[in-house]
Formats: structure tokens, sequence, C-alpha cells
């Protein structure tokens, strides 16, 4: 409690107010707890003339958004327990539909705008979806029923919490196959949060651009704390990195919620002013050297959140952690644990790869339709394999499934990738694992390079052959136009082009 007390000292949430506000304020958590419901609610009570959001639309106060959402769930055509979905891009519309959901019980399925007409039709079977809101550019699949977000109506306001609360499902990025749905846990109280702005200072009323998709973990997770500190979230319906400069300006945000590849994209536009004070990424790896040059530019803002759909957060690098060792996904915050274990289940000595396990509260329940979830004395698999070093900073160095055996050498995609995107001739690089007869795989190199930008595969191999040892050296150099990405900007290795250089 001593560090849940001091954290929210810090960021501003224990500043005094009016004392009827602040009743308000702790008395509906108390009622409706600390889901989006719950959260919306304690912000409305305590700032409702605040700004909530703004979108292309304009601004909307908290006491508008606790209105409207009341409204809307009390019009929706569903009963608590009922599983929604919700299709859109970033807006206004798509929060108060999101929070409506949850105000009524039902559980919000957010769905990835990315997702093919079959995947979708797919995922609203396997979801067993009793309604599906979207935004009128895409089609809902037959026999569904559905409505658009911007034209659900609104009914006499639902003002007391359901029995069970509702539990919000995101759908995993898995590249193949149909995404499976992660159930999210409610937070019980404020540490979940205190955990994540410890680390990356988000403070009380801080103005915060939500460039991450809403429907990824990492935007959800920007909205989850937009709420919990009454700030007021910026969102843009599709990102463009000239109209994410501009409304950082325009609308002064000292925060952004972003993906790397986000970032990058900044990077490609002349520098400006803007009041940035935090960047804060998360969703994928951050290629080699890119937070070091943002922060060469932009100042000391870069955080980068390591995480996933089901394990919520496992470590934060911090600024000082990035410029110290640029690779590193930081240290676990407080009431988070992260080992590197063994094939046995046995920690590794500091420094030596293993399997990356984490714990902490806020651990997914379980997959929808079922599925086993590989714990280990409470610690929940990654995935991903990494080490600790000495100053007890997490590397990732791949996924277990990337990862290659060429030649009897285990070799990490992600150490060449690393490497060849510090060449300021490239804008962006895939690597990867290819059979090979002799070797049993060989690496293969998708290189994008810089408008201009001269580079040759020979001098691609060279480069890695100075910097890495002679089994990380590519043999296949591809040069693309650009990645396949999916709509969270996390680039979609299995559809590189099957073509040797």
């Amino acid at each position: 409690m001593l560090f849940v007390a001091r954290t929210m000292a810090r960021r501003g949430l224990l500043a005094p107010g009016p004392p009827h506000r602040v009743a308000r304020q702790f008395a509906a958590l108390h009622t409706w707890k600390f889901g989006l419901a719950g959260e919306l609610r304690q912000a409305a009570a305590r700032s409702p003339a605040r700004v909530a959001l703004i979108d292309a639309d304009g601004p909307t106060t908290y006491s508008e958004l606790l209105d409207r959402t009341s409204r809307l769930a009390g019009a929706l055509p569903v009963a608590p327990g009922d599983r929604v979905g919700i299709l859109g891009r970033n807006s206004t519309a798509m929060v108060e539909a999101l929070i409506g959901v949850a105000t009524l019980g039902a559980d919000p399925v957010l769905m990835n705008t990315g997702l093919s007409p079959g995947q979708l039709a797919a995922v609203t079977r396997h979801q067993q979806l009793r309604l599906l809101l979207h935004d009128p550019e895409f089609d809902p699949p037959p026999g569904v029923p559905s409505a658009h977000l911007q034209h659900i109506g609104y009914g006499e306001p639902l003002s007391r919490p359901p029995g069970k609360p509702g539990r919000t499902i995101i759908l995993t990025s898995g590249t193949t196959g149909v995404p499976k749905g992660a159930q999210r846990p409610t937070p019980g109280g404020f540490r979940p949060l205190c955990s994540i702005i410890d680390r990356i200072p988000l403070t009380a009323g801080i103005r915060m651009f939500i460039a991450a998709p809403l429907f990824h973990a990492w935007g959800f997770a920007g909205l989850q704390m937009a709420l919990a500190l009454r700030a007021t979230a910026v969102l843009r319906p599709r990102f463009e990195p000239a109209d994410a400069l501009e409304t950082l300006a325009t609308h002064e945000c000292a925060a952004m919620i972003a993906v790397p590849v986000m970032l990058q994209r900044i990077m490609e536009e002349p520098a400006r002013e803007v009041p940035l004070r935090i960047a804060a990424v998360s969703g994928s790896a951050l290629p080699g050297g890119l937070a070091t040059r943002f922060m060469d530019r932009y100042g000391e803002v870069v955080y980068n959140l390591y995480g996933s759909t089901e394990a919520s957060w496992a470590s934060i690098a911090t600024p000082a952690d990035l410029r110290a060792a640029p690779s590193t996904a930081g240290r676990p915050p407080h009431g988070t644990i992260v080992e590197a274990l063994d094939e046995h289940g046995r920690p590794v000595p500091r420094g030596t790869p293993g399997r990356l396990f984490v714990g902490n509260e806020m651990l997914f329940e379980g997959y929808t339709g079922g599925g086993p979830r590989e714990l280990h004395r409470g610690l929940l698999a990654t995935g991903d394999l990494g080490h600790v070093d000495e100053a007890g900073r997490v590397f990732v160095d791949g996924r277990q499934d990337d990862m290659i055996v060429s030649g009897g050498e285990n070799v990490f995609p992600s150490e060449v990738e690393d490497v060849l995107a510090a060449r300021p001739e490239v804008r962006e690089v895939a690597v990867i694992g290819v059979p090979d007869d002799q070797y049993g795989q060989r690496l293969a190199a998708y290189v994008v390079l810089h408008d201009g930008a001269g580079l040759t595969a020979e001098a691609v191999r060279d480069h890695v052959r100075n910097e890495l040892a002679r089994f990380s050296v590519p043999r296949d150099v591809v040069f693309l136009p650009e990645l396949p990405r999916n709509a969270t900007g996390k680039i979609l290795k299995r559809l590189l082009p099957d073509q040797q250089a």
C-alpha cells in the first residue's frame, strides 16, 4: 500500500480537490470497481468539465461521456454476459460503445480492423457474438445482428452496476488461422496502474495522443490509463506521421501511446517542435537504434513496455535504460517477476538465454475458446527467448519459433535485424530462417531502403560479417519497396516473398 500511495502522490492523483467531488469519486469506485465503467465514473465525479476525448468531431467532457455511455447501455439489445463485437477505428464513438457495453455487464470483443472478411466471419462465430457494432466502412458478416457505431441510439440511462462486470476480450495477433480471444481481468485496485506509471511518468490530467489502435492491447491500456488519470485522450482514425506531429503540437499532447513502427515513420518526417515528454511504445520489438535516434531528436522521452495480450506487461525500459543498452526491454516493474528458464524449468545464469516467463496480477484469465496456458510456478510463458543481464535488465532475443539452427549453431534473426537496422540506408528490415539442404536452415534478409539510398546484397552481408559471427550472415538478401504489416504495425513474416537475391 505504501508503494501505491507514494506513486499516486508523485503522479498527482492525491492532489486536494473539492471534498464533495472527492467523496463522489471514491464512492463511484467502491460501487463500480476498477473496470472501464468505474474508471469513467470516478473521473466524471472528480472532474466533470474536463475534456475526456478529442477526435475529428471535437471534444467530449467527462460528464458528457458518462451521460452518453449510460444511455447507450440502456439502449443496447443485449444482456449481461453476452459478447458484443466492436469493429472501428479510434474515435469517440468507439470509446462510447466500448464503455457502454462494459456498463451493461456484457463482454466487449475488440475486433482487429485488419481482419479479412473470412477472418471476421470466423471470429464472429468463434466468439459467439450477440451483436457487432462497427464503423460504416466495415461490412458485417451475413446473418449477424449489427449496427453502425455512430448510429446505435440512446435509451434510459443505466445507473446501477451489473451483478457481474463484463470482461474485455482482446484478439491475439496471431499471423495464421483465426485469432484467439484473450479475456482480460478487471484490475482489483490502483496497484496495476501504479506499476506502470511508476516507470512511465504519466500524470493526472495529462493530454495524451493514443496513436496505437484501441483494439490493440497497448491502445486499450492507454485508454484505461487515461480514464484512471482523468486525462484527455486525443484520437485519430488512422496514423499518418505528419498528422501525428501536427496532433501533438495542436493539442499540446505531452504523451503519446504508440507502437514502434510509428516512431520509425515519425523519424522520416522533418523535425518540428512538439511538447512531447513521453513516447510510450509497446507491441513489437524496437528496431536497432531507433530509441536513441528518436531521443537524439525529441529528447529523453522513449519508454518501451515489453508485454503481450496474455501477460499484460513484463518489463519497462526507461530512457536511461535505453541509453545504456538500446536493445533492452528494461526491468520488471513493481509486483512483476521475469525469469529466464531452461527446458526443465530451472533458472539459467545471468546473461544466458532461456525461455522467458512472467508473473503479475494482470495475467490473462484464459482463451475464450479454451486452450492451455503454459504456467510454471505461477509464471506464464511469453513464447520468447531472452536473458537477464547482471544489471537486472531484460533482453528479448527472439520468438521461440523464430530461432533457427544453422549448421548446429543457434541463430536469432532479431540480432541480425538490429545490426542491419542501424545502417543509415535501411528504412526497415526483416530476417527469417529458410530451409537449407546443407545446413538445415539459413538466414534470409528482406531489406527496405530509404528513398534514394543505395546498398548491394554483398554490402549487407559484409556488414553483418563484420558485426556478428559468420553463421549469422544472411545468404539471401532481398530488396523490397515495403514490408507486409498488420493493422498494428507488426511485420507479417509469412507474407514475405519466397525468392532469393
